[in-house]
């Protein structure tokens, strides 16, 4: 079992990986070619990535269990929102930088792991 200080180091540490995350996204973004295919997907993506690191945040300074959970479920379904447009890029065949595609969709299947490990460690309790 971890200490309270174990535990802050963690959310402190997936709250700096999640931010990373998502400015490689946004940088990932502004390489993506400009049609009307990729303006949606790019609205869409900034979205949902951004929403993951803002929803995850508020999760964190919860005033009560009931707030933890609803702010870390919706960063979970945000996560995975943005797991899928990243997943139509590639299956779309969109020319972009793949091993950066590869690496932004391996980092966010971790960071839903994470997430939803700990959404069901709030239900648990």
């Amino acid at each position: 079992m971890r200490s309270e200080q174990e535990k802050q180091d963690f959310v402190e540490q997936l709250r700096k990986r999640i931010k990373k995350w998502v400015v490689r996204v946004l940088d990932f973004c502004e390489q993506l070619p400009v049609n009307a295919v990729t303006r949606v997907i790019n609205f869409q993506l900034i979205k949902s990535s951004t929403s993951t690191g803002a929803n995850h945040r508020a999760a964190c300074r919860a005033r009560s269990k009931k707030e933890f959970f609803a702010k870390i479920s919706i960063a979970v379904e945000e996560a995975d929102e943005s797991q899928y447009w990243l997943e139509i890029i590639e299956a779309k065949g969109i020319k972009v930088d793949e091993t950066e595609l590869e690496s932004l969709l391996k980092e966010i299947d971790e960071i839903i792991r994470i997430l939803s490990k700990a959404r069901n460690s709030a239900t648990s309790k």
